[in-house]
């Protein structure tokens, strides 16, 4: 099957360092290479894959310095993924959110959109009204929620390629990971350390726009004892930091789509101690990969718990339920299905019924089922 995967811009793929989508792109990438698949990535030019790379711009965005248009490249990557070069393709699997959807629209080959991001914000809705016809993927059931209306043609749970080792032993810090950001709550992870009188360990990156957050609730806060900051770390610095804690905290306080960090702990045999937030009942097991938790007051509770968890049983959840073989699987069940669609109706979009923009050969997807 000829694939063309769509990323966003903002970091390689995989990313050198923080960045979820791009690295699911990755590893989905690689992965139907591995197949024998014929892919094309469209991604930034500092990318590194088996897969015929389309250089889009010459490195991530996020590490240009000084005046610059972010908008021109992605522009630019529209275009040519979903107009000149669409024909060379069975299918277009976008990891853009619905910034492709008035492309993709009009577009002739078939086009599955993953929706990675949350879909609560409000400003959201009226564009997913729009855009009924158009077949997008959840990356959880949770994440679903706000946008009943869309198209959902399946759920597909990220999975890793198998980069992390099993870690047996009991751990000895608790470990953050991921963005200083308000909505992850760094401060409660900092908080359940000093309450429990055990280090916390936390490897973050500070994002511009949560820089003043950072400076202003947070920085003062990594001068207690126990609290020891390490800045950004490496997918292979990882495995040991995740590996070695007793259990990563991940006090969320917003409708996580999916945590990628909380996959990355269980592959690691690590225990996870999380909010009852968006995905994560779907993701930990209470009391047998980790512990749901609606506060800060039973998270501090949480952890005397940890012990009695088998770590074993948490690496075995990664291999069984968040392996980059299922999720390549699922994917190319939902590719199969919408390569064989017939079109059922043409759909004209709600502002151009009058205009006639649209084509009779326009494709309306269906679900067959919730899940993949």
């Amino acid at each position: 099957m000829k694939i063309a995967q769509v990323s966003p811009l903002w970091e390689s793929v995989p990313p050198k360092l923080y960045g979820g989508t791009e690295r699911i792109v990755s590893y989905l990438t690689e992965e139907l290479v591995r197949r024998g698949h014929d892919v094309t990535l469209f991604a930034s030019g500092d990318s590194v894959t088996a897969a015929r790379l389309r250089k889009v711009c010459p490195e991530a965005l996020r590490l240009k310095k000084g005046p610059v248009n972010r908008d021109a490249p992605f522009v630019l990557m529209m275009e040519q993924v979903f107009g000149a070069e669409a024909a060379q393709f069975d299918i277009i699997h976008s990891h853009v959110d619905f910034m492709g959807f008035p492309m993709s629209r009009r577009c002739q080959t078939p086009v599955l959109t993953t929706l990675h991001g949350r879909l609560d914000l409000p400003e959201i809705g009226p564009v997913f009204d729009e855009y009924l016809d158009l077949p997008v993927v959840s990356i959880s059931n949770a994440q679903r929620a706000p946008l009943p209306q869309a198209n959902w043609i399946g759920t597909v749970y990220h999975g890793l390629p198998d980069l992390y080792t099993f870690h047996p032993g009991p751990g000895s810090y608790l470990a953050f990971l991921g963005r200083i950001s308000p909505e992850k709550r760094p401060d409660h992870a900092i908080e359940v350390a000093k309450r429990v009188g055990m280090p916390l360990r936390i490897a973050a990156k500070v994002d511009p726009v949560d820089r003043d957050y950072f400076e202003a609730e947070i920085e003062r806060l990594l001068e207690h004892p126990l609290i020891e900051y390490v800045g950004e770390i490496t997918d292979a610095e990882k495995c040991d930091f995740l590996g070695d804690a007793a259990a990563v905290v991940c006090p969320y306080d917003w409708p996580e789509p999916f945590g990628i960090v909380l996959i990355e702990a269980l592959a690691c045999g690590t225990p996870v101690l999380a909010y009852r937030r968006g995905s994560i009942p779907e993701l930990i097991e209470d009391g047998v990969t980790g512990v749901i938790c609606d506060n800060l007051s039973e998270m501090v509770r949480a952890v005397e718990r940890v012990p009695s968890i088998d770590r074993w049983r948490c690496r075995q959840s990664f291999e069984t339920r968040f392996a980059v073989q299922r999720m390549a699987e699922d994917y190319l069940a939902l590719y199969e299905r919408l390569t064989a669609a017939v079109p059922l109706r043409p759909y004209a979009p709600a502002h151009a019924r009058n205009h006639h923009v649209w084509t009779p050969d326009a494709r309306v997807f269906v679900p067959e089922t919730d899940a993949a």
